[in-house]
């Protein structure tokens, strides 16, 4: 089975999360369009730490609705937060050539892309014949999908009552670099 992940990060404190809605290509369209039908007239996105708390819960009781799923990478910023980010990006790169995947969409961080580019190639070398995934970035108004990893990102950092309500999108939480 091919999917396409969709990747957003949060950092909390010394946290940093990297989340990534894995989606099946036959749910791509469906998940789309319910995510766009969630938008006020001329919002252009949703980015979820910028809106209100009644409308944070609307919006993820209807995430949960959709029945997406998300995994979640954690990782300490000890070494630096550019650090954590590449090591939860390249275990999420091998996992997904172990799923198939066919397509990884990193919403853009403009200048620092680059660095994301150099660490999944550096994954994709290393397994050139199992390798068919293509990657980009690009800006969270483009693609809906990346809606879906902001809101699981957020949930996970705030944790209590957020984690708990997001639980039902979580597929998993990967520890990286935890004692």
């Amino acid at each position: 089975m091919s999917v396409h992940a969709f990747v957003d990060e949060s950092r909390r404190n010394d946290t940093y999360y990297l989340a990534a809605a894995v989606v099946r290509p036959g749910d791509l369209r469906s998940l789309r369009s319910g995510l766009r039908r969630l938008l006020f007239p001329g919002q252009r996105e949703l980015h979820f730490c910028k809106e209100k708390q009644a409308r944070r819960k609307l919006l993820l009781a209807k995430v949960v609705e959709l029945g997406a799923r998300v995994d979640v990478y954690r990782s300490n910023c000890r070494q630096g937060e550019e650090r954590a980010r590449q090591e939860c990006l390249a275990r999420l790169a091998e996992d997904l050539l172990d799923l198939k995947g066919h397509r990884l969409v990193l919403d853009s961080r403009q200048d620092r892309d680059f660095l994301d580019a150099h660490t999944i190639r550096r994954v994709l070398d290393k397994y050139p014949e199992q390798s068919r995934l293509v990657y980009e970035h690009c800006a969270s108004f483009d693609e809906p999908l990346l809606w879906l990893a902001d809101i699981a990102a957020w949930c996970t950092g705030a944790g209590g009552e957020w984690a708990r309500r997001a639980a039902p999108v979580i597929g998993s939480v990967i520890r990286l670099d935890w004692p």
